[in-house]
């Protein structure tokens, strides 16, 4: 069984369980880094924590924030993490196919909670194709 790492902010705590229970619907085990509530939360803090633990295990990461932009800029700070946010379904194929990402990031507030089912699941089942994308991503 798979295990996907996810995080959230106050902003994106609501739509953190949703996909947790989807997630578990299709048999994924899920480790939730917090945060545990809608109580005013850091994003860096949860950001920084799942970013690392990725780099640690090899395992994928989906964080939520209220728009997915701050977790995606935190978690892309950190040598390895190619986080990507995704507001379609086209983006989440791409980001994994031509840059092998390891971290999904969505936004609760403009992402509603069917589309952001359908992204974590095309991001999910895309595999990287390698090739001149490993190359470039070689580069940095």
């Amino acid at each position: 069984m798979a295990k996907i790492l996810i995080g959230s902010d106050h902003g994106g705590y609501n739509l953190k369980r949703e996909i947790i229970e989807h997630l578990r619907m299709l048999d994924y085990a899920v480790e939730d880094f917090g945060c545990h509530s809608s109580e005013a939360y850091d994003y860096p803090l949860i950001a920084k924590a799942l970013a690392q633990e990725v780099i640690n295990s090899g395992n994928k990461g989906i964080l939520i924030c209220g728009t997915g932009v701050g977790v995606s800029i935190v978690a892309n700070r950190f040598k390895g993490i190619r986080a990507s946010h995704c507001t379609d379904t086209f983006t989440a194929r791409m980001t994994r196919k031509h840059n092998d990402s390891n971290i999904l990031c969505l936004g609760e507030r403009i992402t509603g909670v069917g589309l952001a089912k359908d992204i974590v699941d095309i991001w999910l089942n895309t595999e990287f194709e390698g090739g001149r994308h490993k190359t470039r991503i070689d580069m940095y």
